[in-house]
């Protein structure tokens, strides 16, 4: 029997908030699969702000804190697949700081 709907984790990866310039910096080189859910994690001393195309100000998450983006909320599965595209880069900036910052990203294989 196949299960219907699974979903996967892409990589995660992250950014080290001691790098920080106040510029925009990749969290990420691109997103290897469309994701329907992404959670960014400010495990760091200092405040980020969240960007999708490294010049415009998008989100803001406080430091030690996260925020989850669910774009599949109120949607029946494999119905209307909501997702950011495949690529694509998230990038942060802040004050430099102590600790990481990560991106935690799920996607539903094509075909289900």
């Amino acid at each position: 029997m196949s299960v219907k709907n699974s979903m996967y984790y892409i990589p995660l990866t992250g950014l080290d908030s001691a790098a920080f310039t106040g510029a925009y910096q990749a969290i990420n080189t691109g997103t290897p699969q469309p994701c329907f859910i992404y959670k960014i994690i400010n495990n760091s001393t200092v405040d980020v702000t969240i960007s999708l195309n490294g010049v415009t100000d998008m989100d803001f998450i406080p430091s030690k804190s996260a925020v989850l983006y669910d774009l599949q909320t109120n949607k029946q599965p494999n119905n209307e697949m909501c997702t950011l595209a495949q690529g694509t880069i998230f990038y942060a900036k802040g004050a430099a700081g102590v600790g990481l910052i990560k991106l935690v990203g799920l996607y539903q294989p094509r075909g289900q």
